[in-house]
């Protein structure tokens, strides 16, 4: 809801201070009909102590000069006509009062914006303390702005008493010389005869006595005045601290979890823009806060007196330098984080940002920065400041950039785009460990100056962990690696520590992530989809997920064992799920096509009560990266018995040669897309088109897929195509009706199972290509169906 809008809702005292915000330097009226423009133009990104921010200042202020004149010109009528002339007569004041100073009207629009946030959200805190009429992160934004107005008017109130005390101690320094003057006349006085001396030294008493004695009260008054310099000092600090403290610890460090996750495929982390808007005020405050206490330390030092402000002054410049030095450092920050499964030998990029760089002026001799590849052992050793200066575990190539300034976005960035592990050392591995386990990190780092080499910053900051392959065959272990660090790694962690369990609902939580980022679907794993996989994580056959929340499952249930009776473990599994779904089969996932997780049990007793030519689509159980077909059917061996069949699973290997679409319209038999939708509805549109004519009498061959028990042979007098997989009501397993263009076999493809041999079917499929390309008869020169 417009600021605006809930402005005048506002009653009382909160109503009084809202209307006092309004004068000659800025109508209400101004503010009710520009309301929504005032309130979408983006006022926080000007620096108003920047004087390169004129010129953006006077576009905006030439644009609401322009509004309230556009404004004008559509009032009509009597009511109307007196606005336009009112609206018109504004905008020309405007323009008079601010063109010289365009930056005075974006601060007074930045003061009447924050007044009128802050009455709002008193007002709603008041009257509704379970809700809000801004939602919480609107809240804690206003609240941050909020704060640097009163920062900023602070630091502006200790500057003002700073030139103050500096005029008075002036004064006090003048009246002291006269004191020294009067003294040195009183002293030349001896040489005076007696009746000159008598004359003039007791005007010259009276004068000194009286100048010592200001000159005792104004030491007094510029004592206290140093003493309440240093304790506003000392409450900005403080506030200072907070403030940076929220920015640095809470928004900062959430952006970077957010980026941690979005390497999970959770959502983008979001830009830096607004983090890095707050930093720089920070560092500007700090900064002139810092310069203020300086001054105040110089003051004291021109003119000593006796007391306790001298502490106090060296304290509060500690205080300063270690605020301004948590600043600069946790700055320094990846804004593109290097690829999280890294292999020898290929080129990556990565990117590294300083927040406060363009504030502070660093880019005004760039510095450098350097990255090292470093082992878990060597970071932890580096967050104890231990000497690890020359310790690496590897060599990157082209790993030094120099930091750009980049003037439209005011960024401050080194840009590494052509990096490459040339070669890894590892580390002794524990127990089971596998090398795709190990944990390596970037290491960014880099020094320089600000304020003309007042202070000298030396700069670190890591990567999120990396796991380094050799091989293309490691990524999927490696990926288990990288998935379950940024899923469950907690903050301030000592690097690289994860838990080696969490509960079921934090992992699916994490898989559901990949899931649909992998797949690039919106469509995710269902509860029915998570019990599945539960019921295979955890061997169980129940169907109730409830049972399944408090359960934990450990590192090695999700990468390390093999699931009972199989030669993968569940994460494989999985990722070959995702895999095969990425490549091949996305379109009739995000159709609902695709049941997937179900198993064969299940898949049985669905089928069951649907009419025979019913099937399914799920995920093998038994083959990574496989996809069957379960449909049901006549029991060719068995007159009046149903059963349920299962085709040998599909691979991405099988997809690369046919698509899935084109594989289920081959198998006539196949009717309705579980429950009861008919087929072609729903894979029709993915068909590939048919093959063009014969050209110079020759036809391109075509494969197409045959399961020879459900294949019958029947012709169609109208066109004269011969069918080789048309559906029958009672299918007979035979292979006597393929016109000679099957090999003839007395054993069936079935295996034990009821599943079909994929091999076997496709080892037909390339056979009749065969047949294909040799010379045929006339009749089959125009059209050709295998």
């Amino acid at each position: 809801m417009a600021v605006w809008i809930q402005a005048q809702q506002l009653q009382g005292e909160a109503l009084h201070q809202m209307q006092s915000l309004y004068g000659h330097h800025f109508p209400i009226e101004v503010r009710h009909y520009l309301s929504q423009w005032i309130e979408s133009q983006t006022w926080d990104s000007i620096d108003l102590e920047n004087p390169q921010e004129e010129f953006r200042a006077k576009r905006l202020l030439e644009s609401l000069v322009q509004e309230l004149q556009n404004k004008a010109e559509h009032q009509v009528g009597e009511d109307g006509f007196l606005l336009k002339i009112k609206l018109g007569h504004y905008a020309n004041q405007l323009k008079s009062t601010y063109d010289r100073c365009p930056l005075e009207l974006v601060r007074c629009i930045k003061h009447i914006l924050y007044t009128e946030q802050r009455l709002v959200r008193e007002a709603n805190d008041s009257s509704s303390p379970g809700g809000g009429l801004l939602d919480s992160m609107s809240q804690k934004h206003l609240q941050i702005n909020q704060t640097f107005e009163e920062l900023r008017m602070m630091t502006q109130d200790t500057e003002n008493d700073l030139r103050k005390l500096q005029h008075n101690q002036e004064y006090f320094i003048i009246q002291y010389q006269e004191s020294l003057r009067i003294q040195a006349q009183l002293s030349s006085l001896s040489t005076l005869p007696p009746a000159d001396r008598l004359l003039r030294e007791p005007a010259l008493q009276t004068k000194r006595a009286t100048v010592e004695a200001w000159l005792t009260r104004e030491a007094n008054t510029l004592q206290k005045y140093r003493l309440d310099l240093a304790e506003k000092h000392q409450k900005t600090l403080q506030l200072l601290h907070k403030q940076q403290t929220i920015i640095l610890d809470d928004e900062l460090i959430q952006w970077k979890r957010r980026q941690q996750l979005a390497g999970n495929g959770g959502p983008p982390e979001g830009g830096l823009d607004v983090v890095q808007s707050w930093c720089e005020k920070l560092a500007e405050t700090n900064w002139q806060n810092r310069q203020q206490i300086r001054r105040a330390e110089h003051l004291r030092q021109q003119l000593p007196i006796p007391g306790p402000i001298e502490e106090l002054l060296t304290d509060l410049n500690k205080q300063i330098t270690d605020i301004i030095s948590a600043l600069v450092t946790s700055t320094f920050i990846i804004e593109k984080q290097p690829p999280q499964v890294l292999k020898t030998q290929t080129k990556f990029a990565a990117t590294v940002r300083l927040l406060v760089g363009g504030k502070l002026n660093v880019h005004m001799n760039p510095p450098q920065v350097k990255a090292t590849i470093i082992s878990e052992q060597q970071a932890k050793g580096l967050l104890k400041k231990e000497n690890t200066r020359n310790d690496s575990s590897g060599e990157i190539l082209n790993n030094n950039c120099v930091m750009e300034y980049h003037q439209a976005t005011g960024t401050l960035s080194a840009h590494f785009r052509n990096m490459s592990l040339k070669r890894i050392k590892r580390s002794d591995r524990r127990g089971a460990e596998s090398v795709t386990e190990e944990k390596f990190t970037i290491l960014f780092e880099s020094q320089f100056s600000v304020g003309g080499n007042e202070l000298m910053f030396q700069v670190k900051t890591l990567s999120l962990p990396v796991v380094v392959i050799v091989h293309g065959s490691q990524d999927n272990n490696a990926t288990a690696t990288v998935l379950w660090d940024n899923a469950f790694a907690e903050p301030g962690r000592v690097p690289f520590s994860v838990p080696d369990k969490v509960l079921w609902p934090q992992l699916c939580e994490a898989l559901n992530m990949k899931f649909k980022a992998e797949v690039q679907s919106t469509r995710g794993l269902s509860e029915e989809n998570l019990v599945f996989l539960a019921q295979k994580a955890f061997s169980s056959s129940s169907i109730n997920p409830e049972e399944y929340r408090s359960l934990t499952m450990t590192w090695s249930q999700f990468n390390r064992e093999s699931l009972p009776g199989r030669n993968f473990t569940f994460w494989q599994w999985f990722d070959g799920v995702m895999e095969l779904t990425k490549k091949h089969l996305k379109p009739h996932w995000n159709d609902g096509a695709i049941l997937g997780f179900v198993n064969k049990q299940q898949a049985q007793d669905m089928l069951m009560s649907k009419p025979n030519g019913t099937f399914l689509l799920r995920f093998s159980d038994s083959e990574i990266g496989g996809i069957t077909i379960a449909w049901v059917a006549e029991n060719p061996n068995k007159a009046g018995e149903r059963l349920v069949w299962n085709l040998m699973p599909y691979t991405t290997k099988d997809f690369s040669i046919r698509s899935l679409a084109d594989r289920i319209s081959d198998l006539n038999h196949l009717l309705f897309l579980y429950p009861d939708r008919p087929k072609d509805e729903v894979f029709s549109k993915y068909y590939t088109p048919p093959l063009s004519k014969a050209v110079d009498g020759y036809v391109k061959p075509q494969i197409k897929q045959v399961v020879p028990e459900f294949a019958t042979a029947s012709s169609d007098s109208a066109s004269g195509n011969q069918t080789y997989m048309d559906h029958a009501s009672s299918p007979a397993v035979s292979h006597s009706h393929t016109y000679g263009m099957y090999p003839p076999s007395a054993d069936s493809m079935l295996d034990g199972d009821g599943d079909f041999d994929l091999d076997d079917t496709m080892d037909v499929a390339r056979h009749v290509e065969e047949l294909l390309r040799r010379p045929m008869e006339s009749q089959w020169i125009g059209h050709t169906q295998s």
